[in-house]
This record gives C-alpha cells, sequence and structure tokens, in this order.
C-alpha cells in the first residue's frame, strides 16, 4: 500500500497543498517550523483519526478557519481508496470513503495503515502508562479495526461509572448518601459494561503483547547493535502477574477486582481498577527500561517499539506507509545507518528532516522542500 495523494486545506499551517507521492522514498526537508511535520501528522491522522501531538483535534484547524479538510488517495494491490475527512470547529467531524459519507467515522479505520516514527516516541519508553497503553490499543485498531469500537464502549462506560462514583462520593460528604453512601444497584449495572468491555480490550492487548514481544527484541539488537535482550510484560492494575488472554477468566478478575476496591473507589471518587490503569512494562536486560535505561537505550528501544509494529502489520499483506519524523537528527551515525537498512525495502517511506545530511544516502529518492506552508518538488 502506498500514498499516491495528500491534500490538505486549513490543516495546520497550510491554507492548501496538494502532494503527489509514489512508491519508494519522499523525503521533505526544510527548517524547522515551516511545515514538514504537519504533513506526516495529517497522514498519520488519516489513519488513526488522532494526532500523535496534541490530544485534541482544535490545534488541526488553521488559525482563523473553522474546519480543516483531509483529503488522502491510497493505492494497493487489490484497489484504490479515497478518503477525506472533515475536521470541524466544534461539532462533530465528517468522514467519507470513496465520495461515499460514512454514518461513523470510525468505519474508515483501516484504509490507510502507517507506522509514524517520531521524537514524541520517547515518551513510549520514557513516559507515563498512557503513552504505551495509546501504542498498543492504536495498533490493535490497525490491525483489528473492530477494536475501535470496543475502544469506544469501555471509554463510554468508564466516563459514565466514573461520573456515578463523584456524585456518590459528593451525597456521602453532603449527608445525602444514606451513611453508607454507595448506590450500589447502579453501580453494579455499570460494572457489568465495565467487565465485559474491559475483558474483551484486555485480551486484545495481550495476544498483542504476545506477538510484538519477539519482534521488538529482534528489532532493539538490530538497530542498537547491542547483545542485551530486551523484555515486556502487559501488567494489570492489582496483579503482579502476566494473566492469559482468556476473556472469561480475565472478565471473573476484573469483577473480583471491582468488588475489592469498592469502598475505596467510593471515597475517592473514581475507577480504579480496569484496563485505562494498565501497563505496558519494557525492560533492557534486567532492568525497568523507564527510570533506568540511557538515551540511546531509550531511543533503540522505542524505534525497536515502531519496527515490530510495522512487521506485524506487514504480515497482515500490505506494506504498511512508514513515515519518519526528524528522527535521524536524534540519532547516532551507527544507528542512523541500521535504521535506514532495516526501512529501505518498504513500499513506501516519508522522511521529513531539517538537515538533508542527516537522511542516509540509502534513502535517496523523491525529494520535496517545504517552505512558508508550502511543499515544492526539489
Amino acid at each position: 500500500m502506498h500514498l499516491s495523494r495528500l491534500a490538505l486545506t486549513d490543516f495546520r499551517s497550510y491554507a492548501a497543498a496538494d502532494v503527489e507521492l509514489a512508491p519508494g522514498v519522499s523525503t521533505f526537508t526544510g527548517a524547522n517550523g515551516q511545515g514538514k511535520t504537519n504533513l506526516v501528522e495529517a497522514a498519520a491522522y488519516v489513519a488513526t483519526f488522532g494526532s500523535h501531538r496534541v490530544a485534541t483535534d482544535a490545534p488541526l484547524i488553521r488559525h482563523g478557519a473553522q474546519r480543516a479538510i483531509l483529503r488522502a488517495a491510497m493505492t494497493s494491490a487489490e484497489r484504490d481508496s479515497l478518503v477525506e475527512i472533515e475536521i470541524n470547529q466544534g461539532k462533530a467531524n465528517r468522514v467519507r470513503l470513496n465520495r461515499v459519507p460514512l454514518p461513523r467515522p470510525r468505519e474508515a479505520l483501516g484504509t490507510l495503515r502507517c507506522v509514524l516514527f517520531a521524537p514524541e516516541d520517547l515518551a513510549m519508553v520514557k513516559g507515563d502508562p498512557d503513552q504505551r497503553r495509546r501504542y498498543l490499543d492504536e495498533l490493535l485498531v490497525a490491525i483489528r479495526p473492530r477494536f475501535a469500537g470496543v475502544r469506544a464502549d469501555y471509554d463510554r462506560v468508564l466516563r459514565q461509572r466514573t461520573a456515578l462514583l463523584k456524585s456518590a462520593k459528593a451525597a456521602r460528604f453532603t449527608g445525602q448518601g444514606g451513611g453508607g453512601g454507595a448506590a450500589p444497584s447502579a453501580l453494579e449495572v455499570w460494572d457489568d459494561h465495565l467487565v465485559t468491555h474491559g475483558a474483551e480490550l484486555t485480551a486484545g492487548r495481550l495476544e498483542l503483547t504476545a506477538a510484538l514481544r519477539p519482534l521488538a527484541a529482534k528489532a532493539y539488537a538490530a538497530v542498537s547493535g547491542e547483545d542485551l535482550t530486551t523484555g515486556m510484560s502487559y501488567r494489570q492494575s492489582g496483579r503482579e502477574d502476566e494473566p492469559a488472554a482468556d476473556r472469561a477468566a480475565l472478565a471473573e478478575g476484573l469483577r473480583e477486582s471491582l468488588a475489592r476496591v469498592r469502598r475505596a473507589e467510593l471515597e475517592r471518587g473514581v475507577c480504579l481498577v480496569g484496563p485505562h490503569r494498565d501497563d505496558l512494562e519494557l525492560r533492557i536486560g534486567e532492568l525497568p527500561a523507564r527510570g533506568y535505561a540511557s538515551h540511546g537505550e531509550s531511543w533503540s528501544l522505542a524505534l525497536a517499539l515502531r519496527l515490530a509494529a510495522y512487521d506485524l502489520l506487514r504480515s497482515g499483506g500490505d506494506d504498511p506507509v512508514l513515515m519518519l519524523d526528524d528522527v535521524f537528527a536524534e540519532l547516532d551515525g551507527g544507528r542512523r545507518e541500521s535504521l535506514a537498512g532495516l526501512v529501505s525495502g518498504a513500499e513506501q517511506v516519508l522522511v521529513t528532516a531539517a538537515v538533508p545530511a542527516d537522511v542516509p544516502a540509502l534513502l535517496a529518492g523523491q525529494r520535496f522542500e517545504v517552505s512558508g506552508g508550502a511543499v515544492f518538488r526539489a
């Protein structure tokens, strides 16, 4: 699969841009702040319906505009596809697939599959658990798009259950909770929903972790050139070992955990167990990567996670589009050449760099210059 065209209207710094792309390597160079990252961010948004740089859509709309429009044309061995996304200010976004409006935008997920390397990836190793959960969930949806619905259902239940816990806590403080202040019957309904959707999401993450484990270890060795082993384990909140991906057992365990923390949840007004509190533990050698890995080791591991995702996605058929956003500037010479060798055979690679010399010669291909919100073929 490759992107054949990417057109933007009022997206970030671009009033309008229209770039025709081909298989192989395309490099976008230009000074910092000219809009290189905005291009790969737009392409990744078509694949994931989210930005790797911001948590909400509002910053994606060009200042003074009411909406942004993304159009991405894809070509694969089986079909050509066109995804059009209208990002709206203060109302729901709209999506069309091959000119047909979709009642649920997530139905277009999986049309474009990509793997994006970016400086922000260091947070997957050094940052909080939510960064690693996001990595798993986005990859899970890319491989099995139905999990977009599972994740959306779980998030909805979590919001409702948290709101109920906060109300119960407030009632206790105002003396309206009848002493116990529990509202147990209402909570039990949401417990059932949380268990159902939470067990399904956890099982998907566990299956994905098992598939990623050997791929990430192999990629780390290739990028770093080190003999150190790497490991990853899925850590459920409230337990030390990694459970099996047995949905019935996971549901039972989650229900037991909810019962155990019920009093604490009512006292604090928050949901204390579930996939939203789980973590993907990463190790280099025998030590946790977070807090112990050097800067170079952390970069190598972050790259290994993305390379593992790429290998897993391509095993399902078409190559995903690889995007390397200002990554080479962060790497020493050895790691640059190793990474270039690992990705040079991909069907399509999009590279951004402020300094053209940072891009290894192995990744020669189409060259574009980006300046002042415009893209020119070099």
